[in-house]
Parts: structure tokens; sequence; C-alpha cells
């Protein structure tokens, strides 16, 4: 499907553009490696009325994604409810053919020059919301519609555009299903994981039934997960698809005002980002499935550099043998009763001296359970340099074009054990962060004309890492398209 050829096509917008000209200059091909489309609401409803019946398609319709009620409140119930500001306009509109080219497929595969792009990977926009659902009959068949959706919409575009199936996780078992229909009978190349499943805190809830909207926990997907993930992981193994997030933090933690969407909105996608990220990391699934990549989108680069950094930092003082320089049990208990009783000071004039023995008892004490003290036990590495390696072997990061924080990905000089981080150009086009597509890739290329990245580092960022991403897993992913003469040449000079 999304390999077939599409037929010549004209161009409703002149070139060139300050993008297009760039990208003439360049000897490597451009991959946006997370652009939007903005779904047709009349087909989505019309294909979820085919497979589900008219009364499903009305409830799919009606059915709660997480704080969109905030336009049904009144501002009193929004605050006493804690609704949080919903995202708001956030599709280009002054430009009516930037809309038009989110939402309609040949308006974007004839525009694509304009913006400097060879060939983008699209995420959806409706679509992110499906996999959220609570009720599973509505998820379940609201990830299939947008699935045929997208099968039928893009698939004679293939040679510029490549969609994404979006799976929903909240069971090992309706992963591997939408896994099997969306990859092995449709044939879609890329995939769009759910980053973390919000469930109900079962005591909260039973103490409470009326508790159960706000009595949630995140599960990350690997660490203290409720379920076994890693079937699905081998699944996405043995059909060659690279697991991709797109999951928002949007009601995380601070991110909760009522009123005010940017504060809610920024690092949002970051945090996300990093819990997913941190979890396949600490839970072992890169080091049981080292071939596979995992791509974290929208959040840039910033996060990822500082969870690395924060993680060798950990390890370097937390991995095995060296927590057990904070083994309660190396505590030289009589020293510690001399030094409090001769220097104590005023801390025995307020609490006495009988406070000794127990205070230094206390000290001692160890209360953590064996198998639970070594918390990277799960990545299989012992010094510092290995977890560099397990860390960028794995994992890319989707980077929009203006934020300057992209060039973290590439400083040795900042990043531990002179690692560099694999960043892929990641445009956003059909969302609000792109007010002007003709931009995408001037944004993008500032960074080389400030002097903050090499030559070498934007063909990294915009060519060679969403090739090994997509590519390693599958090394057909990029035939057919008009790239893959040189994608096959890059995979072929990967080390």
């Amino acid at each position: 499907m999304i390999g077939r050829s599409a037929p010549s096509r004209r161009s409703h917008v002149g070139l060139p553009t300050s993008s297009s000209r760039i990208r003439e200059q360049l000897d490597h091909p451009i991959i946006d490696a997370d652009g939007h489309c903005v779904e047709y609401h009349p087909a989505i409803g019309a294909i979820l009325e085919e497979l589900g019946g008219a009364d499903l398609a009305r409830r799919y319709k009606l059915a709660p994604v997480g704080h969109f009620n905030w336009y049904e409140q009144s501002p009193e119930t929004r605050v006493e409810r804690r609704t949080i500001r919903p995202p708001w306009w956030g599709v280009p509109s002054a430009n009516t053919i930037d809309r038009a080219m989110a939402v309609i497929p040949e308006v974007m595969y004839e525009r694509l020059d304009e913006a400097g792009v060879d060939v983008s990977v699209l995420y959806p926009t409706l679509g992110l919301f499906a996999m959220a659902i609570g009720n599973d009959e509505l998820r379940q068949v609201g990830c299939r519609a947008f699935n045929t959706y997208y099968h039928r919409v893009y698939g004679e575009f293939g040679e510029r555009l490549i969609p994404n199936a979006i799976i929903p996780m909240h069971t090992p078992e309706e992963a591997l299903a939408e896994l099997d229909h969306a990859v092995g009978e449709l044939g879609f190349r890329s995939v769009l994981m759910a980053g973390h499943v919000r469930r109900p805190i079962p005591a909260a809830v039973e103490h409470d039934p009326r508790a159960g909207r706000y009595a949630l926990w995140f599960d990350n997907l690997a660490v203290d997960s409720e379920h076994d993930y890693d079937p699905v992981w081998q699944r996405c193994v043995e059909l060659g698809v690279s697991p991709t997030f797109h999951s928002g933090g949007q009601g995380w933690g601070s991110r909760q005002t009522v009123n005010n969407y940017v504060y809610n909105h920024i690092g949002a996608f970051a945090s996300a980002c990093e819990a997913i990220c941190k979890a396949l990391f600490l839970g072992g699934v890169t080091t049981r499935f080292p071939s596979l990549k995992f791509a974290f989108l929208e959040g840039g680069v910033g996060w990822a550099s500082n969870l690395y950094n924060d993680l060798v930092g950990h390890f370097e003082k937390r991995r095995a043998g060296h927590i057990r320089h904070y083994d309660p049990s190396n505590l030289d208990r009589e020293l510690m009763a001399s030094l409090l009783r001769d220097r104590g000071g005023s801390l025995l004039e307020i609490a006495g001296e009988a406070s000794v023995e127990a205070a230094v008892a206390e000290m001692g004490t160890d209360l953590e359970p064996p198998h639970l003290i070594d918390e990277f036990a799960a990545l299989g590495v012992s010094e510092p340099e290995e977890l560099r390696d397990a860390f960028t072997r794995n994992f890319y990061f989707g980077c929009e074009a203006d934020d300057r924080m992209n060039a973290l990905a590439f400083d040795t000089r900042l990043n531990a054990f002179g690692a560099q981080l694999k960043a892929i150009f990641s445009s956003d086009i059909g969302h609000w962060d792109v007010p002007d597509i003709s931009e995408v890739l001037e944004e993008a290329w500032e960074l080389v004309d400030d002097g903050l990245l090499t030559r070498e580092n934007f063909r990294a960022f915009t060519f060679e890492h969403a090739v090994e991403l997509y590519g390693s897993s599958n090394p057909a992913f990029f035939d057919g398209t008009v790239i893959h003469d040189a994608a096959r040449a890059q995979l072929a000079s990967t080390p």
C-alpha cells in the first residue's frame, strides 16, 4: 500500500521558497519524521459507521477524551473539577492552502517541495486521542477506523507520504491485534503507539467510586507495568517496525491550569517522552530487544540530553557495588555514637544524651528488599561508558525546526563520554508550530548559519538518523519512495 507510485501532479503555489533553495544546495534528501495530517471529519465518521454501525459512530463522537469537555462546563465548574484548558486554535488558518495541505493528501504531496522536504512520515491529529479513550470497544474500533482512513486516503501518495498506523496499548492483546491488522494486513511501515496508559487506582476507587476520574496512575509499559508488553516489542521486531511515541503530558503534575493552554503545553511532550524512554531503558526493554529502535516525537532533544546525563550520574553513584557506599550496615555505630556524645553540642542540649543510642541504631537500619537494591540490573552493563552505548543505540528524538536546543544532540563536550544523541528532523507541519510551511527547512538551517550545527550534523539530523530509525528494522522502508536509492545507499554505509 505505502509503496505505490502516485501520478504526476501539479503545484498550486509557485516555487522557489527559502526552504526549497536550501534543499537545492544539499547533496542529500530531507526526511520529515513528524509531519501531521488533519483528518477529514466526514470520512472518519463514515468509516466508523461502516465498521460498527450508526449507533457506535454516534457513541464514539460523544466519548469523553481527556479534558475536551472544558467547553461544555461553566467557569465555576472548570475550577471545581480542575478541568484543564485544552488545545485550541491548533492548526493553520490564515494561509488556507496550508490548512488544505494538512487535510488533503494530494495538496500535501504537491507542496512538500515548498517546505524543502522530500518524504514526510505523517502522524495523526484526531487519531492521537483515539488511543486514549477509556472505553475498550470505542478505543479499539476508533483506532481501526483511523487506520482504515490513513490506508485508503494516503495509499496512492506513497512516493512521498508515509502514514503511521495508530496502536492502542491498554493491553498487549489489543496492541498485537492492531499491529497484525495494520502492518500485517494493510501494509503500514510505521506505527505510533500510546506512550502510557492511565489506569485507576483500585484502592482509591473502592474507597470512593466517584474518585475514579481523579485517582489514576500512569502505566509506562515497562517499569512496574500492569502487563508484560514484551510480546508487543517482539512482534514489532518480527514485523520490521520501529515503535514511535507522540503522547503528551498536559494535565500532569503542575500542568493543570484551568485557563492557560500555553502553561499546560510547555514541556508536556518532553515529560511524556521522558516517561516512556526512561521506562524502556531502566525496564530493560532495549537490553532484551537490542535491535529495536524507538522514537519519541515533538518533545525535542533537550529533555533527552538531560535524561542521558542524569542516568550517567545516577549510574556512577548508585550502580551495583557503588550503591554499597550508602548501605546502613557499613556504619560504625560506636564511632558515630562517640562523635555525637563528644561533639553533639546543641543537638544533645535539645534532644538529651539519652537520644544517642536510639538515633544511631536508626541510622544503621536497613529495610531495603535485597532484590530491589540494584535498580540498573535490567540494563546488563557494568561501566558508565557502556550505558552511553546502550542509550544511544536504540533511541531517536523528534525535534521541531525552530528549536534551538536541537544542537544539544550533537554537543559531545556537554553529553557525558562524548555521546551524540540521534535527533531527527520533525517539522510538525499541519499544527500551529508551523504557520508557514515554506519556512520549515529554513528554520532548521538557522542552526548551521549560527555555527551551532555543522553540515555533517545537519545531514544526520535531516536524513541519516531517520534512515537508521526506520531502515534498520525494515531495509525496504523507503522502497517505492522518491529517495529509495539514497536511503539504500545510506543503509549500506551505516555500521
